[in-house]
């Protein structure tokens, strides 16, 4: 089984009437970013690999519950998988139950956000400030201080002990 769900799958799940429905973001274009990294298709392929393109290139979602980044609960930095930007401090991660690692506040700069009315639901689309990389949602049913649940993609992320 896929670890992730591609627009193909979902819309072959949705069929033609569901399908013509959903309106996926376009990919975000570096150049638009305040500190871009411009990478050719080909050589985020080649960078990340299937699974890891699938989520930060094509929006994609891995599977709940399946990232080890889940488990990760030592101090240090998440980082973009992407392009290695800092995102998350590990003091804001927390445990969610949501089956996706979650955190409740970026760092400063780290992230940037665009309306996502995909899946025929309107949510906020999460992306790396410098590779334009999806990295998930956020939502508004986190805990104090901030009240946020940055839901994100193990996938688009990498962890660095302190």
């Amino acid at each position: 089984m896929s670890a992730t769900l591609d627009r193909r799958t979902m819309l072959g799940l949705l069929g033609p009437s569901g399908a013509a429905l959903v309106a996926w973001p376009p990919r975000v274009d570096a150049a638009q970013l305040p500190n871009p990294l411009r990478l050719s298709e080909p050589d985020w392929k080649r960078k990340l690999g299937p699974k890891r393109y699938a989520v930060l290139r094509e929006a994609s979602t891995e599977r709940p519950f399946s990232s080890p980044l889940n488990a990760e609960h030592r101090r240090g930095t998440f980082h973009c998988a992407g392009c290695g930007l800092p995102l998350f401090a590990s003091t804001t991660k927390f445990d969610s139950g949501t089956g996706w690692p979650s955190f409740f506040r970026p760092l400063p700069g780290a992230v940037t956000t665009r309306s996502d009315r995909s899946l025929l639901m309107a949510r906020t689309e999460v992306l790396c400030a410098r590779c334009g990389g999806h990295l998930g949602h956020v939502f508004d049913d986190g805990p104090r201080p901030t009240g946020k649940r940055y839901c994100m993609n193990g996938l688009a992320l990498s962890f660095a002990p302190a």
